[in-house]
Protein backbone atom coordinates (compact mmCIF):
# COMPACT_ATOMS: atom_id res chain seq x y z
CA UNK A 1 0.00 0.00 0.00
CA UNK A 2 2.51 1.90 1.05
CA UNK A 3 4.35 1.29 -2.21
CA UNK A 4 1.88 2.45 -4.25
CA UNK A 5 1.12 5.75 -2.71
CA UNK A 6 4.59 6.45 -3.13
CA UNK A 7 3.96 5.75 -6.54
CA UNK A 8 1.40 8.21 -7.38
CA UNK A 9 3.00 10.74 -5.28
CA UNK A 10 5.67 10.25 -7.70
CA UNK A 11 3.47 10.24 -10.82
CA UNK A 12 1.76 13.39 -9.70
CA UNK A 13 4.45 15.03 -9.29
CA UNK A 14 6.18 14.50 -12.42
CA UNK A 15 3.11 15.46 -14.12
CA UNK A 16 2.95 18.69 -12.62
CA UNK A 17 6.53 19.13 -13.40
CA UNK A 18 5.72 18.58 -16.92
CA UNK A 19 2.39 20.76 -16.86
CA UNK A 20 4.58 23.40 -15.64
CA UNK A 21 7.46 23.60 -17.61
CA UNK A 22 4.68 22.81 -20.76
CA UNK A 23 2.82 26.73 -19.26
CA UNK A 24 6.19 28.52 -19.01
CA UNK A 25 6.95 27.62 -22.80
CA UNK A 26 2.92 28.81 -23.87
CA UNK A 27 3.52 31.89 -22.10
CA UNK A 28 6.86 32.42 -23.67
CA UNK A 29 5.44 31.82 -27.34
CA UNK A 30 2.33 33.87 -26.63
CA UNK A 31 4.70 36.78 -25.28
CA UNK A 32 6.71 36.68 -28.70
CA UNK A 33 4.01 36.54 -30.46
CA UNK A 34 2.19 39.23 -28.85
CA UNK A 35 5.30 41.31 -29.29
CA UNK A 36 5.41 40.51 -32.79
CA UNK A 37 1.58 41.11 -33.07
CA UNK A 38 2.60 44.74 -31.96
CA UNK A 39 5.05 45.40 -34.01
CA UNK A 40 3.31 44.47 -37.26
CA UNK A 41 0.44 46.98 -36.15
CA UNK A 42 2.88 49.26 -35.42
CA UNK A 43 4.35 49.41 -38.82
CA UNK A 44 0.58 48.84 -40.95
CA UNK A 45 0.12 51.99 -38.93
CA UNK A 46 3.08 54.01 -40.29
CA UNK A 47 2.42 52.99 -43.44
CA UNK A 48 -1.03 54.34 -43.19
CA UNK A 49 0.09 57.19 -41.54
CA UNK A 50 3.02 57.69 -44.66
CA UNK A 51 0.15 56.79 -47.24
CA UNK A 52 -1.97 59.62 -46.06
CA UNK A 53 0.57 62.22 -46.00
CA UNK A 54 1.48 60.71 -49.62
CA UNK A 55 -2.06 61.76 -50.56
CA UNK A 56 -2.15 64.82 -49.07
CA UNK A 57 1.06 65.45 -50.79
CA UNK A 58 -0.17 64.28 -54.50
CA UNK A 59 -3.22 66.59 -53.85
CA UNK A 60 -1.43 69.52 -52.90
CA UNK A 61 1.25 69.37 -56.09
CA UNK A 62 -1.71 69.03 -58.10
CA UNK A 63 -3.25 72.34 -57.29
CA UNK A 64 0.07 73.86 -57.53
CA UNK A 65 0.28 72.40 -61.18
CA UNK A 66 -3.15 73.86 -62.18
CA UNK A 67 -2.37 77.04 -60.61
CA UNK A 68 0.79 76.94 -62.38
CA UNK A 69 -1.27 76.17 -65.53
CA UNK A 70 -3.84 79.10 -65.34
CA UNK A 71 -0.69 81.31 -64.52
CA UNK A 72 1.07 80.42 -67.91
CA UNK A 73 -2.16 80.92 -69.25
CA UNK A 74 -3.37 84.27 -68.49
CA UNK A 75 0.48 85.28 -69.54
CA UNK A 76 -0.47 83.93 -72.38
CA UNK A 77 -3.31 86.27 -73.31
CA UNK A 78 -3.00 90.08 -74.24
CA UNK A 79 -3.31 92.89 -72.17
CA UNK A 80 -6.90 93.34 -74.25
CA UNK A 81 -8.03 89.79 -73.64
CA UNK A 82 -6.24 89.56 -69.91
CA UNK A 83 -8.01 92.79 -68.72
CA UNK A 84 -11.52 91.90 -70.44
CA UNK A 85 -11.86 94.43 -73.34
CA UNK A 86 -11.31 91.59 -75.78
CA UNK A 87 -8.81 92.04 -79.16
CA UNK A 88 -10.13 94.79 -81.14
CA UNK A 89 -8.99 97.54 -78.82
CA UNK A 90 -5.94 99.05 -77.80
CA UNK A 91 -5.16 98.07 -74.10
CA UNK A 92 -2.35 98.48 -72.31
CA UNK A 93 -1.56 97.72 -68.56
CA UNK A 94 0.98 99.86 -66.09
CA UNK A 95 1.56 97.43 -63.57
CA UNK A 96 3.53 100.10 -61.61
CA UNK A 97 1.15 102.64 -62.12
CA UNK A 98 -1.66 100.80 -61.19
CA UNK A 99 -3.55 101.35 -64.58
CA UNK A 100 -5.46 100.29 -67.48
CA UNK A 101 -5.63 102.10 -70.56
CA UNK A 102 -7.86 101.51 -73.39
CA UNK A 103 -6.60 104.31 -76.51
CA UNK A 104 -9.12 105.20 -79.33
CA UNK A 105 -7.86 106.92 -82.49
CA UNK A 106 -9.55 110.12 -82.85
CA UNK A 107 -10.77 108.94 -86.14
CA UNK A 108 -13.08 106.11 -84.47
CA UNK A 109 -14.99 108.87 -82.35
CA UNK A 110 -14.99 112.17 -84.39
CA UNK A 111 -14.87 113.89 -87.58
CA UNK A 112 -11.53 115.99 -88.11
CA UNK A 113 -12.10 119.00 -86.07
CA UNK A 114 -15.00 118.49 -84.26
CA UNK A 115 -16.04 116.92 -80.45
CA UNK A 116 -19.40 115.52 -81.45
CA UNK A 117 -19.03 111.58 -81.39
CA UNK A 118 -19.72 109.56 -84.24
CA UNK A 119 -23.03 107.23 -84.71
CA UNK A 120 -20.56 104.67 -85.96
CA UNK A 121 -18.52 104.98 -81.87
CA UNK A 122 -21.64 103.38 -80.34
CA UNK A 123 -20.58 99.78 -80.71
CA UNK A 124 -16.75 100.45 -79.25
CA UNK A 125 -17.87 102.76 -76.12
CA UNK A 126 -21.06 100.47 -75.65
CA UNK A 127 -18.54 97.36 -74.94
CA UNK A 128 -16.32 99.39 -72.61
CA UNK A 129 -19.00 100.61 -70.62
CA UNK A 130 -20.08 97.22 -70.19
CA UNK A 131 -16.54 96.05 -69.60
CA UNK A 132 -16.44 99.27 -66.49
CA UNK A 133 -19.44 98.02 -64.87
CA UNK A 134 -19.24 94.34 -65.06
CA UNK A 135 -15.36 94.39 -64.07
CA UNK A 136 -14.41 97.59 -62.92
CA UNK A 137 -17.05 98.72 -60.90
CA UNK A 138 -16.25 101.58 -58.31
CA UNK A 139 -12.47 102.04 -59.70
CA UNK A 140 -11.66 105.83 -61.15
CA UNK A 141 -12.12 106.82 -64.42
CA UNK A 142 -9.76 109.51 -66.12
CA UNK A 143 -11.01 110.13 -70.41
CA UNK A 144 -8.05 112.07 -71.60
CA UNK A 145 -8.01 113.83 -74.76
CA UNK A 146 -4.97 114.51 -77.08
CA UNK A 147 -4.43 116.50 -80.32
CA UNK A 148 -1.60 116.48 -82.65
CA UNK A 149 0.44 120.00 -82.87
CA UNK A 150 -1.45 121.58 -85.69
CA UNK A 151 -2.80 124.68 -85.04
CA UNK A 152 -6.55 124.87 -85.27
CA UNK A 153 -7.42 126.79 -88.00
CA UNK A 154 -10.81 126.10 -89.55
CA UNK A 155 -12.84 125.35 -86.30
CA UNK A 156 -14.42 126.95 -83.73
CA UNK A 157 -12.29 126.12 -80.61
CA UNK A 158 -9.61 128.48 -79.63
CA UNK A 159 -6.53 125.86 -79.93
CA UNK A 160 -6.09 122.37 -79.21
CA UNK A 161 -6.00 122.14 -75.12
CA UNK A 162 -9.81 123.58 -75.90
CA UNK A 163 -10.49 120.58 -78.39
CA UNK A 164 -9.12 117.85 -76.65
CA UNK A 165 -11.15 118.97 -73.11
CA UNK A 166 -14.34 119.47 -75.18
CA UNK A 167 -13.59 115.38 -76.77
CA UNK A 168 -13.06 114.32 -73.36
CA UNK A 169 -16.20 115.80 -72.30
CA UNK A 170 -18.15 113.73 -75.33
CA UNK A 171 -16.72 110.58 -74.23
CA UNK A 172 -17.58 111.35 -70.27
CA UNK A 173 -21.18 112.91 -70.97
CA UNK A 174 -21.74 109.12 -73.02
CA UNK A 175 -20.51 106.80 -70.39
CA UNK A 176 -22.64 108.57 -67.82
CA UNK A 177 -26.00 108.30 -69.77
CA UNK A 178 -25.27 104.44 -69.52
CA UNK A 179 -24.66 104.21 -66.32
CA UNK A 180 -21.46 105.17 -65.29
CA UNK A 181 -21.62 107.22 -61.77
CA UNK A 182 -20.37 110.39 -62.10
CA UNK A 183 -18.35 110.18 -58.71
CA UNK A 184 -16.78 107.93 -60.87
CA UNK A 185 -15.17 109.52 -64.04
CA UNK A 186 -13.40 112.58 -64.99
CA UNK A 187 -12.57 114.60 -67.88
CA UNK A 188 -8.69 115.64 -68.72
CA UNK A 189 -7.52 117.38 -71.59
CA UNK A 190 -4.19 117.35 -72.55
CA UNK A 191 -3.79 119.33 -76.21
CA UNK A 192 -0.25 118.20 -77.89
CA UNK A 193 1.34 117.71 -74.59
CA UNK A 194 2.02 114.27 -74.36
CA UNK A 195 2.24 112.82 -77.78
CA UNK A 196 3.09 109.14 -78.06
CA UNK A 197 4.81 109.53 -81.23
CA UNK A 198 6.42 111.91 -83.40
CA UNK A 199 4.83 115.15 -85.15
CA UNK A 200 6.92 115.37 -88.04
CA UNK A 201 4.83 112.43 -89.81
CA UNK A 202 1.25 112.59 -90.61
CA UNK A 203 0.91 108.57 -89.47
CA UNK A 204 2.96 110.04 -85.83
CA UNK A 205 0.12 113.10 -85.96
CA UNK A 206 -2.75 110.16 -85.77
CA UNK A 207 -1.46 108.74 -83.34
CA UNK A 208 -1.45 111.31 -81.33
CA UNK A 209 -4.60 112.21 -81.69
CA UNK A 210 -6.60 110.07 -79.62
CA UNK A 211 -8.61 110.10 -76.72
CA UNK A 212 -7.62 107.16 -73.19
CA UNK A 213 -10.21 105.56 -71.25
CA UNK A 214 -7.77 105.15 -68.01
CA UNK A 215 -9.45 102.62 -65.17
CA UNK A 216 -7.20 103.40 -61.54
CA UNK A 217 -6.85 99.87 -60.36
CA UNK A 218 -5.09 101.56 -57.00
CA UNK A 219 -6.38 104.60 -54.69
Amino acid sequence: MRTALKSTVLLLTIFSMVMLSGCTDWKKKYNALNVEHQNLKGLLDRERAEKGQLAEQYSQSQQMLEDLQKQIAEQKKSPAQATGFGDGYDVSFDAAAGTITVTLEDSILFASGKASLKSTTNNKLDHIVSVLKSKYSGKQIDVVGHTDTDPIQKSKWEDNWQLSSERALAVVRYLMDRGIGDDEIRAVGCGPARPVASNDTAAGKAKNRRVEIVVRMKG
